[in-house]
């Protein structure tokens, strides 16, 4: 995944930059945030059950220049090779997502920033509950960041990350600080966009950022988060209300053709059965 980036401009103007920032710990934060207000977590190319590549060009493509975002592996995999081009010593990590008590496999892609000597833990790409902030690697201390507090502890000789979410700590993921290679990252890519068992398979996610607020949209329930008020949520009636909050919520170029609607429609369909049927 470590390669140059061409159209760093491009890249840099989204984020709000003229100019190639230094690569300090204000600039990591500032970058940070931007990028998860800028750049969406979605998953409408694991919905459509199309390929999901991560070489550089395809990134650069479908980020900068489709109007599209994407999950961990595209949208940290993009990050990582800017903050090692604008000179952080910055690597991959692989962490197991927490669902319930049950860790999962190595499937997220998080990474490791080193600042003079102080290293923190940085990730753009965690959908609904990413921290918009860095954080400290070896620090017990609750960490808060412009949207909920972290914090990182060690357990069973891995590293945890929790959030506090409506005042109780949530688990999110595990991880160690064994080196990714490029091939880690494809195996796990391949498990998440093919594997009957991936949770993004068939479904559709979406989630940004903004100042003091979090939008989350999950198949067709869309959810709007304030810091310190009350969420709102909202089951949207079909197909063409689903993509009318991808544009104009998420910012997205939504794939040509009927391909999308048709896929949103049957998994409404399928919620519904279910619902009913419970």
């Amino acid at each position: 995944m470590v390669s140059m980036l061409r159209d760093t401009v491009t890249y840099l103007q989204r984020l709000g930059y003229r100019r190639p920032p230094p690569p300090t710990l204000e600039t990591l934060r500032d970058l940070q945030l931007r990028h998860t207000a800028a750049f969406p977590f979605e998953t409408l190319a694991t919905l459509l059950r199309a390929p999901v590549p991560l070489d550089l060009p395809a990134l650069e493509r479908k980020l900068l220049h489709d109007g599209r975002g994407g999950y961990c592996y595209e949208l940290n995999g993009l990050f990582l090779a800017l903050l090692q081009h604008l000179g952080y010593d910055a690597r991959a990590l692989a962490a197991r997502v927490i669902e319930g008590d049950v860790p999962g496999a190595r499937t997220h892609l998080a990474l490791l920033v080193p600042i003079d000597g102080v290293r923190h833990l940085v990730d753009v790409g965690f959908g609904g509950m990413v921290p918009t902030a860095p954080l400290l690697l070896d620090s017990r201390e609750e960490q808060p960041t412009p949207h909920e507090t972290y914090r990182l502890a060690r357990r069973d000789g891995e590293y945890a990350l929790d959030a506090r979410v409506a005042g109780e700590w949530r688990a999110l993921y595990r991880f160690d600080l064994q080196p990714q290679a490029a091939i880690d990252c494809e195996v796990g890519n391949w498990y998440v966009s093919t594997h009957p068992d991936s949770p993004f398979l068939g479904h559709l996610r979406a989630a940004r950022t903004g100042p003091g607020i979090r939008k989350v949209l999950l198949n067709g329930r869309y959810s709007v988060h304030r810091v310190g008020a009350r969420s709102e949520r909202r089951e949207l009636a079909d197909a063409d209300a689903v993509v009318d909050v991808l544009r104009r919520e998420f910012d997205l170029r939504v794939p040509p053709g009927p391909g999308l609607r048709e896929a949103i429609a049957l998994r409404l369909r399928e919620k519904r059965t279910v619902a009913s049927a419970g």
